[in-house]
């Protein structure tokens, strides 16, 4: 080793013991054990593609999931494929309407919000699941489907270990005040404004 290679390993190795003693303080602080409120909100693609991220996860170590789809219904989605074949364990349920601005119909698309989060209210009282996706509930808020503060008693109420993740944009200042995360995905580029077609795999 050069004197100048061995002298930017002694400076590498001072600022990661630096930040090993950071990161070793974060992870003594945090000292309570219980499930977590996540918002994945914003304009920004990857918002559901995270919460599947996190459903893989939970399967991994054997907990016991359950999603809701509020939207996404009509047209199969690589997710819902993977999960019905080869998922079994997880309670997957999706509104069926498809997106709401293709059904125009906003009697139907409130009954069939209703239907789902009965079922959605249930998971929620059920301290077996360990995780629980409500993809998409954003918009039956914003587009006032669903009673907001009904909503968000059941999310507060739910039981002690379990987590819960809600996606979608728009996500107000109440599920911003109810989660104990909250990201923020920003669009900054997107493929479909420059005319390139949604790709299985990727976008479906």
């Amino acid at each position: 080793m050069s004197d100048e290679q061995d002298k930017q390993q002694k400076i590498h190795q001072k600022k990661m013991v630096a930040l090993k003693k950071n990161i070793d303080a974060s992870v003594a602080a945090a000292d309570v054990d219980r499930g977590v409120g996540i918002l994945l909100t914003g304009n920004g693609k990857g918002k559901s593609t995270s919460a599947f991220g996190m459903v893989i996860r939970a399967l991994g170590y054997g907990y016991k999931v359950g999603v809701i789809q509020f939207l996404k219904g009509e047209q199969l989605s690589g997710e819902e494929i993977y999960i019905r074949e080869k998922c079994p364990s997880v309670d997957f349920h999706q509104m069926s309407t498809g997106f709401t601005w293709d059904s125009q119909d906003r009697k139907g698309d409130i009954a069939a919000a209703k239907k789902s989060w009965l079922i959605a209210e249930a998971m929620l009282k059920d301290p077996s699941y360990h995780l629980i996706v409500l993809d998409e509930l954003t918009y039956m808020l914003s587009f006032k489907y669903l009673h907001e503060s009904s909503v968000i008693k059941a999310l507060q109420d739910r039981p002690n270990n379990q987590s819960v993740v809600v996606t979608g944009r728009a996500g107000g200042s109440k599920l911003k005040k109810w989660a104990d995360t909250v990201s923020e995905i920003k669009e900054i580029k997107h493929a479909y404004n420059q005319g390139i077609m949604a790709r299985k795999g990727v976008d479906l």
